[in-house]
């Protein structure tokens, strides 16, 4: 998978983040409960999927009495609601695979709002398995390329941090772990005197699809519309987003 296109669909998110922060700081607080309490384990250090939440929350300036909070109530009395991750599929605009994330309690109305959102984008919601065998999960973690060693000298961080790979992606570099590996592999890089900007697992297409720029708006507006419910966490597609779209796009 082309790192330019996670990479630019991950500004596209974040240009949107002043529009949206209270529900975007929801959606993180959630994320951070749901590890916590699933992990068992308040202490992120022996808790991988919590220590991967806060560190998705970091990278969003989540406060870190907000993350605190959030990991509090993962063991209070009673627990808080209870939340369950949601996957559902489909096909944005010229047939673009997308894979959507979410943690609801209320599976009616998460299934209403996702389907909505694919109807108004022009899309449609696909059956369990129709777009997932095209996806897999990796670790990423971003670096910012100022500031950052050359590139060769990365490589090789990387690679004894236990990275498996590193790509250039425009303004930063982007390394590929195991999913298991991603909070060694971010300790490492760090340890080294890296500066991570972002760490997290991910999703990412197995072929990436070229598309057209108007293609890629048209999907973009689709995943706009899905980050509109306050229970869709995050949303992946398998657009190869070149230089020359991200530009048209002003990404």
């Amino acid at each position: 998978m082309s790192g330019h296109s996670k990479w630019a669909t991950t500004k596209h998110r974040k240009a949107a983040v002043d529009a949206k922060r209270s529900k975007l700081f929801s959606k993180l607080s959630k994320v951070i409960t749901v590890a916590a309490k699933t992990g068992g384990d308040p202490n992120p250090a022996n808790n991988a999927s919590l220590a991967a939440a806060i560190e998705k929350a970091k990278s969003y300036s989540l406060p870190k009495d907000k993350i605190t909070s959030a990991i509090d109530k993962a063991f209070a009395a009673g627990g808080g609601a209870n939340y369950e991750e949601v996957i559902y599929e489909g096909y944005g605009s010229g047939g673009i695979a997308v894979y959507v994330e979410a943690l609801t309690d209320n599976r009616n109305r998460t299934a209403a709002d996702v389907r909505a959102a694919f109807t108004r984008a022009g899309g449609a919601l696909g059956a369990t398995g129709s777009v997932a065998f095209q996806f897999e999960r990796r670790g990423e973690i971003v670096i910012m390329k100022e500031g950052a060693p050359d590139e060769e000298e990365l490589l090789m961080a990387v690679m004894e941090a236990g990275g498996e790979d590193l790509e250039d992606n425009d303004d930063v570099f982007v390394v590929v772990t195991s999913p298991n590996d991603l909070e060694n592999v971010r300790k490492g890089l760090e340890a080294a005197g890296i500066k991570v900007e972002e760490a997290e697992l991910a999703m990412r297409a197995k072929v990436p699809a070229t598309v057209t720029a108007e293609t890629a708006k048209k999907v973009f507006r689709l995943i706009d519309n899905l980050e509109d419910s306050d229970d869709v966490q995050d949303v992946y597609h398998n657009m190869d987003i070149t230089e020359e779209i991200a530009e048209a796009l002003d990404l």
